[in-house]
């Protein structure tokens, strides 16, 4: 699920992308890379409450790609934080670092992660393609794209994985979408903003 203080929509992007996918995929020396800096972020920060140094593998050119990503933290398969933003001025491994720290100390919906808890958690990185806006829900493949939903001052996002792991339909995603922006069940019906996107999506092995 998905908490955060900003999400960072570009509108240039979002007029402009017409597939929602993500463009650069990063290998699996990358994302162990990004996995890494994550953990060594939440681990600094929680126990310190400084920001870690970290030097990046100049031989990865992703990470240094500037894309949006959400980091999920889980405590047991349970989730315990996830912030994240659709675009970025700062290099990808940044923006990792960035709401790695952020989701285990800012999301509004649990408190801050604690020392002990570190040994028990598994970190998770989205990273995201840009928003495409759709005029018709057929657009929308469940398993494969997430919802950002705008209506009004209400606005709502989901991650791909998330509809997966709850098992929904295409109906219940955008109901629950809504549900998260504030709106009524059935605000996607009319006068709303659908948008669709992709992620890459990896983590590491429950703990």
């Amino acid at each position: 699920m998905f908490s955060a203080d900003k999400y960072c929509i570009e509108k240039y992007i979002v007029q402009q992308a017409t597939e929602a996918q993500v463009q650069n995929q990063l290998t699996r020396k990358e994302q162990q890379q990004l996995l890494a800096i994550a953990r060594k972020s939440i681990l600094e920060f929680v126990k310190n409450g400084s920001v870690a140094e970290i030097s990046v593998d100049n031989d990865n050119a992703n990470p240094a790609e500037k894309q949006g990503c959400f980091v999920t933290i889980k405590l047991h398969e349970n989730l315990r934080g996830c912030i994240g933003c659709f675009t970025s001025e700062t290099p990808l491994w940044q923006t990792v670092q960035e709401f790695a720290i952020a989701a285990a100390s800012r999301d509004p919906r649990f408190y801050p992660l604690h020392p002990d808890e570190l040994d028990d958690i598994t970190i998770e990185i989205s990273v995201l393609s840009s928003l495409v806006k759709i005029e018709s829900i057929d657009e929308i493949q469940v398993g494969t794209h997430g919802m950002y939903i705008e209506k009004n001052m209400y606005r709502g996002v989901l991650l791909p994985q998330v509809a997966t792991e709850y098992g929904w339909d295409k109906t219940t995603f955008l109901t629950q979408t809504c549900l998260k922006a504030g709106l009524e069940p059935d605000a996607w019906k009319s006068g709303a903003d659908i948008y669709i996107f992709s992620a890459q999506i990896f983590g590491e092995k429950q703990r």
